[in-house]
């Protein structure tokens, strides 16, 4: 009985996320999460890109304070994590179309280092009552382990970035559903 209530709690307090590893091969990734809020895609959009350091998980940077992130939606922008004279680009702004994509290009976290490199997406889909949110990382190059464990835990990570988002915004619900 204890461990029914403590799964119902577990659903009430999780980001209401629809997660799918989409694709995985020889040669890199695909992982997509969506996640519907209660803002217009232009107030998703402006937290998106204004309030990162709000919504951000700071156990996901280098330097554990997500107040040092930013991103500056232009070609050529930066999202950026600045801590004084340590800093890391973590990926290129590469399109920009507001409200509606963001493109980034590059390697999150250790896929950085790890040489691996990839367009994520950040796509606002107006729907009744808000905005659908999807975030999908296409990852490639050279893994000698394969990505057949990487991407999973890069679908997860993913998640608690778009929930974090969510969360700042105010989901509404499983975002399969309009």
């Amino acid at each position: 009985m204890k461990s029914r209530h403590l799964l119902l709690l577990s659903t009430l307090f999780t980001p209401a996320l629809q997660a799918e590893v989409q694709h995985i091969d020889t040669y890199g990734f695909i992982v997509s999460n969506q996640v519907l809020v209660r803002t217009e895609p232009e107030q998703s959009w402006r937290a998106l890109v204004e309030d990162v350091g709000k919504w951000w998980p700071a156990d996901h940077s280098w330097w554990g304070k997500a107040e040092n992130f930013s991103i500056e939606a232009r070609a050529g922008g930066c999202f950026c994590e600045i801590n004084g004279d340590s800093q890391a680009q973590h990926m290129q702004i590469s399109f920009v179309e507001p409200a509606k994509l963001l493109r980034m290009t590059g390697g999150l976290g250790p896929l950085q280092g790890m040489g691996l490199y990839g367009a994520l997406d950040w796509q606002f889909e107006a729907v009744e009552g808000g905005t659908r949110i999807t975030l999908s990382y296409k990852v490639h190059g050279y893994a000698p382990n394969g990505f057949k464990d990487l991407a999973p835990i890069v679908d997860q990570v993913q998640g608690l970035q778009l929930g974090g988002l969510g969360k700042h915004l105010g989901m509404l619900g499983p975002a399969g559903t309009n």
